[in-house]
């Protein structure tokens, strides 16, 4: 495992993404840290050209964070009651970032299992971007943080992960959730720890009318 430099984020999340699996993210908290093993992850682009993500009507407060320099965490509440978290990719300016969708679990175990229930098996511990973020203890008042300092830390495989797999991502409405304009999910082929697919009922499909 290395650290990589920024530079590394500061490209389009669709070549970001599926060189984040397999990396170990570390969040720590006054409890102690979590590292999870990247298994799942979604990349999204900026304003106007990406349906399916937050900035593609362009700049506001909530996603002002996906604008930014690359490298830091974009956090974020949906459903009323679940934290989400990203990576901002790119050239400051440009909105564009990698959700963290599934991940083992591989230190901090003990702690995870506080925070997700004693009898959660493991490979559900942060199995889905809600789970993920509750098993690292990431915080929605951490939107903005830098994944390169603390409590964050973030490293890369010194082999990445070939081959990995592809497909639409999960639960998008309308054109951004067609599975083939858009399968820019990318996840661990066999890895347990992967969410499963789930398409959203108003997805359009170009084969479809």
């Amino acid at each position: 495992m290395f650290v990589p430099d920024r530079s590394f984020f500061e490209r389009s999340s669709l070549e970001v993404a599926p060189e984040l699996l397999g990396a170990h993210l570390t969040h720590v908290t006054e409890d102690g840290p979590v590292t999870l093993r990247l298994t799942e992850v979604e990349a999204y682009l900026g304003d106007g050209t990406d349906p399916g993500s937050h900035a593609f009507r362009g700049k506001t407060p909530r996603n002002a964070v996906m604008f930014g320099p690359a490298g830091h965490v974009y956090a974020y509440f949906t459903y009323g009651m679940h934290t989400c978290a990203n990576l901002v990719c790119s050239q400051e300016g440009e909105a564009s970032g990698v959700l963290l969708r599934g991940a083992e679990v591989v230190g901090g175990e003990e702690l995870a299992l506080q925070r997700r229930g004693a009898k959660v098996p493991h490979r559900d511990l942060a199995r889905g971007p809600a789970r993920l973020t509750v098993a690292a203890g990431i915080r929605l008042d951490e939107n903005g943080a830098d994944a390169f300092e603390p409590p964050f830390a973030i490293e890369l495989p010194n082999t990445p992960v070939t081959p990995f797999a592809t497909g639409p991502r999960t639960g998008i409405s309308g054109p951004g959730g067609d599975e083939s304009l858009y399968p820019w999910r990318f996840w661990v082929p066999g890895d347990p720890t992967v969410s499963p697919y789930k398409r959203h009922p108003r997805a359009k499909s170009s084969n479809h009318t």
